[in-house]
């Protein structure tokens, strides 16, 4: 039967968000009921908030979340009851041109499930990027859910869900970091961050962080930077190439989004260097770069979507990383809240409090 439970809803652009009565379907086929544990409270969360996604209101929101898998629909053999998951965006599809390639972190077939979970009234609900977790219950694709050890705590374990794995997948999968190269991350909230960490664990020799709160630029350091930038005082260009020999750095992970970032990011990197755009642009942003630039800098430009993951590999390797002590994933949680508590974590989001709020169920 399907069942009633409390979840978070955005019901208008840029209206205060509200816990509403969710509707949860059974499990289709293919699909699976899965109950949140922990749900962190994320940027993208906050842009399907302003409508700078699209405009389906109303939107169940949170998709950075971990729990455990309480029922299944037919045909579905990946996970079973009782299996504590991660959930993600990307299940692929093992069918499209780039899974045939061998390439499955560009799926291009991802999918969610084919039920939408509903309110009182029947109003179906748009989950955010197709998990909408910030509810007691959500009704995913099975192929949404990826087993890990349950050792982990589901606060910590749910982060790789999507920050957290955006910005240690830039640096890891997109980027390309290697042994000894520098690296200069513009943008150090949680994504930022995570590139930072995942650079380090990349055996970069030199990791530059650039921010304009020297509260970020603080907490970058003790994720691994090895020099700090505030740009709001120092062009960070310029710093950037003294840092690194006139040169720039090898790869330069955007994690704002903004043109203005980006073009720093684009003239901050070294001849045939990497930019790698992880921060996510609002649609009407736009960019402009003289042409000649593009092609006499060589090199690579680069959007990471999702870091680049693929869940089933990455999301155990970085839990088993965590619990040998060579990543700290607990780093990134700043505070636990209740359901309650969203709308004043996306205030403390945009005044630069946090890493991550989390929303333990």
């Amino acid at each position: 039967m399907p069942q009633h439970v409390q979840g978070v809803i955005a019901p208008g652009r840029n209206e205060p968000v509200r816990v509403e009565t969710i509707v949860i379907p059974d499990p289709g086929p293919g699909e699976a009921v899965v109950k949140i544990q922990a749900c962190g409270v994320c940027h993208t969360d906050l842009h399907y908030k302003q409508g700078a996604i699209n405009d389906e209101f109303p939107f169940l929101l949170g998709h950075e979340a971990a729990g455990i898998v309480e029922s299944v629909g037919e045909g579905v053999t990946d996970v079973e009851p009782g299996d504590y998951v991660i959930l993600n965006w990307r299940a692929v599809c093992g069918q499209c041109r780039a899974c045939r390639r061998g390439r499955p972190w560009y799926c291009f077939g991802t999918h969610n499930a084919k039920q939408r979970m509903t309110l009182l009234d029947g109003t179906e609900l748009s989950p955010a990027l197709g998990i909408g977790a910030f509810a007691e219950k959500t009704l995913v694709a099975s192929g949404q859910c990826t087993k890990v050890d349950p050792a982990v705590a589901p606060e910590v374990a749910g982060l790789l869900g999507c920050g957290v794995m955006a910005g240690i997948g830039a640096a890891i999968n997109t980027g390309d970091v290697g042994r000894g190269d520098t690296v200069a991350v513009i943008g150090c909230g949680g994504v930022g961050d995570a590139a930072i960490v995942g650079s380090r664990l990349a055996g970069a020799a030199k990791i530059i962080a650039v921010d304009i709160d020297d509260r970020k630029l603080e907490t970058a350091k003790a994720m691994g930077a090895t020099h700090t930038v505030n740009s709001r005082s120092t062009d960070p260009v310029e710093a950037v190439r003294e840092l690194t020999g006139g040169f720039g750095a090898d790869v330069v992970i955007e994690a704002v989004g903004r043109p203005e970032t980006y073009k720093q990011a684009f003239y901050a990197r070294d001849l045939a260097g990497t930019v790698v755009l992880v921060g996510v642009p609002t649609p009407e942003m736009q960019l402009e770069l003289p042409l000649l630039d593009v092609f006499g800098r060589g090199g690579a430009l680069k959007s990471s979507w999702y870091g680049d993951c693929l869940p089933s590999r990455d999301f155990p390797m970085l839990i088993d990383l965590h619990q040998q002590g060579r990543i700290d994933l607990a780093a990134f949680v700043t505070e636990t809240i209740g359901l309650g508590e969203v709308e004043k974590a996306f205030a403390r989001m945009h005044e630069g409090d946090v890493l991550r709020s989390v929303v333990v169920l």
